[in-house]
C-alpha cells in the first residue's frame, strides 16, 4: 500500500479523553439535579391547588361564624319580640279590666245617684202628701165655703207638682179588688160591693215609679151574714 492511499487516523490523548468525560459526568449531574419543566409545572400546580384550598376553607369557616352570629342575634331578636307582645298582650288585658271596672263603677255611681235622687223625692213625698190629703178633707168640709175655690186651686198646683215628680195617687175605685201591696184594709164592712173588694177609701196613697211611697187606707166589704 502506498502513503496516498493510507487513512489518516486521528489518536485522541489521554488528557482529551479525560475531559470529555469531565464534561459529559457534569451534563448527567446538572440533568439529575434540576428537575424538567414539566415537573416543576405539576409541583406549583399542586401548590396552587392547596392555596386555594386553604382559602375556601377559612372563607367557609369565616361564614360559619358570621352564619352562627347571626342566628344568635336572629334567636335574641325573637324572643324580645315575643317578650314585647306577652308585654302588650298583658297591658292590654290589664287596661280592659281597668276599663270595665270604670264602667261599672259609673254604674255603680249612677245607680247610686238615682237612688239617693229617688229616697229624697220619697222623703219629700212622704212630708207633703199629708198636706194634700188635709187639702182633700178641707173639700169635703167646707161645700159652702168661701176657702173652697182657693182651697181646689192650692190642691191643682199640689198636685201638678207632685206629677212633674212622678207622683201618682193611689185612689182605688169602689168594687175594685184589694191589692195587698198598694191598699192598706182598715175595716171590714156590710155594703153592696163584692166581698173581698174595696167599699170606700178612706185615705188615698201614693207610689213613684213602681215603688209604693204610702198605701191607701180602704175598707173593704165583708160579705153578708
Amino acid at each position: 500500500m502506498s502513503d496516498d492511499d493510507a487513512v489518516d487516523v486521528e489518536v485522541e490523548s489521554p488528557d482529551d479523553a479525560a475531559a470529555d468525560a469531565a464534561r459529559t459526568n457534569g451534563i448527567a449531574d446538572a440533568t439529575a439535579e434540576e428537575p424538567s419543566g414539566e415537573s416543576a409545572g405539576a409541583n406549583g400546580d399542586a401548590r396552587d391547588a392547596e392555596a386555594l384550598a386553604a382559602a375556601v376553607a377559612e372563607h367557609d369557616e369565616a361564614l360559619a361564624r358570621e352564619v352562627a352570629a347571626l342566628e344568635a342575634e336572629l334567636d335574641e331578636t325573637r324572643d324580645e319580640l315575643l317578650e314585647a307582645e306577652e308585654e302588650v298582650e298583658e297591658l292590654t288585658s290589664k287596661l280592659a279590666r281597668v276599663k270595665a271596672d270604670f264602667s261599672n263603677y259609673k254604674q255603680r255611681a249612677k245607680r247610686k245617684q238615682d237612688e239617693i235622687r229617688e229616697r229624697a223625692s220619697e222623703d219629700l213625698v212622704e212630708r207633703i202628701t199629708p198636706v194634700r190629703n188635709d187639702l182633700l178633707r178641707a173639700l169635703d168640709q167646707e161645700e159652702g165655703s168661701d176657702l173652697r175655690p182657693g182651697v181646689e186651686s192650692t190642691l191643682e198646683k199640689f198636685d201638678e207638682v207632685l206629677a212633674d215628680e212622678g207622683v201618682e195617687p193611689i185612689d182605688p175605685d169602689p168594687g175594685e179588688e184589694v191589692d195587698p201591696a198598694r191598699h192598706q184594709v182598715m175595716l171590714r164592712v156590710e155594703s153592696d160591693q163584692p166581698s173581698g173588694t174595696v167599699h170606700e177609701v178612706y185615705e188615698p196613697g201614693y207610689e213613684m215609679g213602681d215603688r209604693v211611697v204610702s198605701e191607701a187606707k180602704v175598707t173593704v166589704s165583708a160579705a153578708e151574714e
